[in-house]
């Protein structure tokens, strides 16, 4: 598949870089929101349009931005979207906006977002750009939409809010499924994910428990979990050393290349010099002779 092309851009967010399933990325809204399906299609779809609007106009600033004040930027353009979001939900869909709660404005600093406007969307073309959020949106949405299904088959016996498994009744002595409720509580998000990654690892699926992530670039080897922001200019100057080595290389490649190429040019010559003179052994006293009788 031609690299950066829409269907390319994807296939990389939904399936070969899940940010959920994969990366682990955006942990925080996986885990507490994730109580119901419908929650989770929610905040999916919500992340989706926040991530494909940013990233967009991200990509047609990014010779504008100048590099010291990105990361501000880039906030202040997520915020911009996150507010607008945020507005329609409140006076369209208020359930869903009651459900999601302080977890909205906190899409402003989801590391996803963040992660694919300084990874991606900062360096390439808008068209590419918007298709890269879509996809890891759709990603996103496709991943805790998942959890969320089953957080609530488990915990309730339902899902998308409609009763699937018959509930038990014993004031009428009716029989039936008993909820596990501890599936819709905090502890449930972490016993879905851990079960889901267990699997992952298993078969070998890739995902960024089972080293399977090539390794990063960055000085401070990628390692979020223990980032305090301080590596931040290392980051770049590791990046920017790494540039200026490949372009080294492939400036000392073209050099040797060419040096090659003439070596073989002179070496060329040299030898059908060599042919001629052992085909015409006394050419040069030949010429002389006649050039001095002629005179």
């Amino acid at each position: 598949m031609k690299p950066n092309t829409p269907a390319e851009r994807l296939y990389n967010g939904i399936i070969k870089e899940n940010p959920t399933f994969v990366l682990m990325l955006g942990m925080c809204p996986t885990l507490a929101i994730t109580t119901s399906a419908t929650n989770g299609i929610g905040m999916g779809l919500t992340t989706t349009v926040i991530l494909a609007a940013s990233n967009l106009m991200i990509s047609l600033l990014r010779n504008f931005i100048p590099d010291r004040v990105r990361m501000p930027a880039f906030i202040v353009v997520v915020a911009s979207f996150v507010t607008v979001v945020q507005l329609l939900l409140q006076g369209f869909i208020p359930s869903l906006y009651d459900s999601l709660g302080i977890y909205i404005p906190l899409i402003v600093v989801n590391c996803i977002i963040l992660g694919r406007a300084e990874a991606y969307a900062s360096k390439n073309k808008p068209i590419a750009s918007l298709f890269d959020g879509i996809g890891m949106g759709l990603g996103f949405t496709l991943s805790i939409t998942c959890i969320g299904a089953v957080r609530e088959l488990i915990g309730a016996g339902s899902l998308f809010g409609h009763q699937i498994l018959p509930l038990a009744d014993a004031a009428a002595g009716k029989a039936g499924y008993e909820p596990i409720t501890i599936f819709i509580l905090a502890p449930g998000a972490f016993f879905v994910l851990a079960g889901l990654t267990a699997l992952q690892n298993k078969f070998k699926a890739p995902s960024a428990t089972n080293g399977s992530v090539a390794p990063s670039k960055l000085a401070c080897g990628g390692n979020c979990l223990t980032c305090s922001g301080s590596a931040c200019q290392a980051n770049h100057a590791a990046l920017e050393e790494i540039r200026r080595k490949k372009e080294e290389e492939a400036l000392a490649a073209k050099k040797a290349a060419a040096e090659k190429a003439a070596a073989a040019k002179k070496a060329a010559a040299e030898k059908a010099a060599a042919e001629k003179t052992a085909e015409y052994p006394d050419f040069g006293n030949r010429t002389c002779t006649v050039f001095y009788y002629g005179r």
